[in-house]
């Protein structure tokens, strides 16, 4: 299920699902199900995966007639973020593609030695911006910004010691993140700085459920500066897959229903071009992930 977050001209922040090229209300649907159903994507995800099969259940119980009259286009909403707002910092990943570790290495300062471990940060709440909004590039602090496609991976519950064989348990779903970063904002080897500003991590268009993606760890992954292609690669190539890092991070910390964990961006960031390069005032930026979709975004100077 395509779920997505998104409002009307006349409707603040609502939750839905796309059937048939449709949106569909997720509360509305429910009403009309007689099956209570929430208006918030982290209240869906907390009753548990097995809410999706109940929904898709319904789906089918409903007539075509039902879903056009309930339903409106695409092109007659704005999509949101995913989630909006996240309960906890999104936990980044990086050097997690062994070609971006090369590249990395020859750019900014790290050894170029594989990580034996999964190498954690995060991102503030507050970088979290949806499609087709603004990338603010602080002028007063970089002019060193770079992009990073990346599988975004939802959690679906709570879970702490998590085994490698279970972690697919607590995969909830898969969204696009875009790991804007500020190269010139690293401060002794701490990447918040560089991570962590006000939009730096475009997210969506939309929530996939677990159940559609046949494989997370075979998905073309690519990103393009307007309209030029600057990464292409595939999650085949995770040097840590989601499973590695669902076992490393809940050995860490607890793990909780609506975490986002971004799993690292493959080569061809902009530090690690020759010469480099890096984001402006008016570029616009396309991050797509197969099954996923694209989230679009463009960059404002200030």
């Amino acid at each position: 299920m395509k779920l997505l977050t998104y409002k009307t001209n006349e409707t603040d922040s609502r939750l839905g699902f796309l059937h048939n090229n449709l949106v569909i209300d997720m509360e509305d649907f429910g009403k009309i199900s007689n099956f209570p159903l929430p208006d918030d994507m982290l209240d869906l995800i907390d009753l548990g995966f097995e809410i999706i099969a109940e929904i898709t259940e319904l789906v089918l119980e409903t007539s075509k007639e039902t879903f056009d009259e309930i339903g409106c286009q695409l092109d007659q909403i704005t999509i949101l973020a995913p989630i909006e707002k996240p309960r906890k910092n999104i936990i980044g990943i990086g050097l997690n593609y062994t070609e971006h570790v090369a590249e990395s290495a020859r750019t900014l300062d790290t050894t170029g030695k594989l990580p034996q471990k999964p190498i954690i940060f995060s991102k503030p709440t507050t970088t979290v911006t949806g499609t087709n909004t603004e990338i603010i590039k602080n002028t007063k602090l970089t002019s060193q910004l770079d992009w990073e496609v990346e599988l975004a991976v939802v959690i679906g519950k709570k879970g702490k010691y998590v085994p490698k064989t279970d972690a697919m348990d607590y995969v909830f779903g898969y969204t696009v993140i875009n790991d804007i970063s500020a190269r010139d904002c690293r401060r002794e080897g701490q990447w918040i700085v560089s991570k962590g500003q006000d939009t730096f991590a475009p997210l969506g268009p939309f929530l996939v459920t677990k159940d559609e993606i046949e494989n997370p760890h075979n998905l073309n992954l690519s990103l393009k500066v307007n309209g030029v292609e600057k990464q292409n690669s595939n999650t085949k190539f995770l040097l840590f897959n989601i499973n590695d890092l669902i076992e490393d991070l809940s050995t860490v910390f607890t793990i909780e229903a609506g975490d986002i964990i971004a799993t690292g961006t493959p080569s061809g960031v902009g530090a690690g071009r020759n010469p480099q390069e890096w984001l402006y005032d008016g570029d616009i930026v396309e991050a797509t992930i197969e099954g996923i979709g694209t989230i679009v975004n463009t960059v404002k100077e200030i």
